[in-house]
């Protein structure tokens, strides 16, 4: 799964990398991003695009209360197609989530060691995502909401966990924002990232409280410790 990320890159660098229109929002480096919280996304609108703001847990526009965001951080790329909560949105509202890291924890024993996961040229890249609008029958308010795909685990995050985030190659996320894709290509291109490319390393136990939103979330722990965990 899914459950924390990092957003560190300059809005100016997501631009740049992602080919995205100028957009109207400011981003603080995020070094612990949390469900429920709000992220920046990517779309496709009108052909161009689009960086905007969504609340992490999708709420399908079918949901009754917003609390049931909380379930769904994550969906499995394997059944996306048919079940209903994502059907929808698999089919026409896809979207990118830009990140430069993500955490997941691998047990120790009784206790989880936290890791930190990321590309080793340290450059964005692409969560496959989808999102949807859902407004609330208490206020009318509109609340734009997205979830994180995932796959099976690469040789690099098999030790640590069973799941991984889909991260897209740059020259498929042309494809998976495309209005025109069939389903077939759209699950294709839900592999697991090449582990090649990417590093893996233990951090300290306090990014697993979300108030932790510093530049020390990142710091691997001492290289002795590494040897006996990884």
């Amino acid at each position: 799964m899914c459950g924390r990320f990092t957003l560190t890159s300059p809005v100016s660098r997501l631009v740049e990398f992602f080919a995205l229109l100028e957009p109207d929002v400011h981003l603080e480096p995020r070094y612990n991003i949390a469900p429920a919280q709000s992220v920046a996304c990517i779309r496709r609108i009108d052909g161009f695009r689009n960086l905007s703001l969504m609340r992490w847990g999708l709420l399908p526009f079918f949901a009754r209360h917003i609390n049931e965001g909380a379930r769904m951080i994550n969906a499995r790329s394997e059944s996306v197609a048919t079940k209903p909560a994502f059907r929808r949105a698999f089919e026409s509202q896809r979207c990118i989530v830009p990140a430069d890291g993500f955490f997941e924890w691998k047990k120790q024993g009784s206790d989880k060691q936290p890791f930190l996961i990321r590309l080793r040229s340290a450059e964005p890249f692409a969560f496959a995502g989808l999102w949807d609008r859902w407004t609330n029958p208490e206020d009318d308010g509109v609340i734009e909401s997205f979830t994180i795909l995932t796959t099976t685990p690469n040789a690099l995050m098999e030790p640590v966990h069973d799941r991984m985030p889909v991260i897209l190659p740059e020259e498929t996320i042309d494809a998976w924002l495309s209005d025109s894709a069939s389903a077939d290509d759209l699950q294709d291109l839900l592999r697991p990232f090449d582990p090649t490319r990417m590093e893996a390393f233990p951090v300290a136990r306090s990014v697993g409280n979300v108030r932790n939103d510093t530049p020390d979330c990142l710091a691997p722990i001492d290289s002795k410790t590494q040897q006996e965990l990884f």
